[in-house]
């Protein structure tokens, strides 16, 4: 037998380990998952009941020159932050201060531009100066829509009437995620400083290393666009370093307050119905033409919260 041969037992048992490996590769391979409906295709099938209006008792509207911002306030998670904000709302607090800062991949902040305390606009009838924080709550009460995959920041995380939230079995706690769009209230270095005149949104990717350290108040339904494109503060922190780089604020109303014919008609997907399940499902193994591989994981700052004007 030459260095070029081999011997015809050898080749045939060869022969049938490759077989068998093949065999076993092909029993082995993950059937691919069935094709599901798109997302679109799911809110096309949406039914009126998939869908909730907006408490006008909880919503904002923040009125910037170039158009309306709508924030859903979250008194289930802090509620005496919510009623300071309503009250600051009512009383026209906000009307004529500013948006004062804009950092890149992280916060929008708004409020009173003023760092001398005793020069600070007075807070107004209804509203307290000094308020707990209210970081998270107890989850008892709390209907949680949890997702299928694991979160590198809580033990589980989901949604609760539409809000992204977190939750910790071993505390029995749950909070508020900061996902993108997310509102909070800015405080200082002690944890109860904060007061809910100065509020902040998310423009930025999730910075959930806040979870739990900040006070979590909302999240903007519509008009995020008119807050992320802001231009970036070169200052500390991405402040403005001149007033005139500051964009003023109209006016901040509590939609209560404002005459029916002006309210922003807007209507949000539930997040406790099977369609919205099928949403999340949707997202989470993308099946639209364009995809060859679904990643089958969502992450909860990753799934959309479609909003629309109500029909009717």
């Amino acid at each position: 037998m030459t260095a070029n041969t081999m011997n015809p037992s050898r080749t045939a048992l060869l022969a049938l380990s490759l077989a068998l490996a093949a065999g076993a590769a092909h029993a082995a391979a993950p059937a691919a998952p069935a094709k599901g409906r798109t997302m679109q295709q799911v809110l096309d099938a949406s039914q009126p009941g998939d869908w909730r209006e907006l408490d006008p008792r909880n919503t904002i509207y923040l009125e910037l020159e170039r158009g309306r911002v709508v924030i859903e306030l979250a008194p289930q998670f802090a509620p005496e932050h919510v009623a300071n904000i309503r009250a600051l709302a009512h009383s026209g607090y906000w009307n004529g201060l500013s948006v004062n800062r804009s950092q890149d991949n992280y916060v929008v902040q708004w409020g009173d531009p003023e760092e001398d305390a005793a020069k600070r606009k007075p807070l107004g009838a209804g509203a307290k100066a000094k308020l707990p924080a209210e970081f998270a709550r107890k989850s008892a009460g709390l209907k949680t829509t949890v997702l299928p995959d694991v979160d590198g920041w809580a033990k589980q995380a989901g949604f609760v009437d539409g809000f992204p939230a977190a939750r910790d079995s071993a505390s029995g706690s749950s909070w508020l995620t900061h996902c993108y769009g997310t509102v909070g209230a800015g405080r200082d270095m002690a944890p109860d400083s904060s007061n809910g005149s100065e509020l902040y949104v998310v423009i930025g990717q999730s910075p959930r290393h806040l979870d739990r350290n900040i006070t979590t108040v909302g999240r903007v339904v519509q008009g995020m666009e008119l807050l992320s494109v802001l231009p970036r503060g070169t200052g500390a922190l991405g402040f403005y370093e001149k007033p005139s780089e500051r964009a003023p604020i109209v006016s901040i109303r509590l939609a209560a307050d404002v005459p029916q014919a002006q309210r922003a008609p807007l209507e949000v997907l539930r997040t406790d119905t099977p369609l919205f399940a099928e949403l999340v499902e949707s997202r989470r193994n993308r099946r639209d033409d364009w995809y060859l591989q679904p990643a089958g994981h969502i992450n909860v700052c990753n799934v959309p919260l479609p909003v629309r004007e109500k029909k009717g």
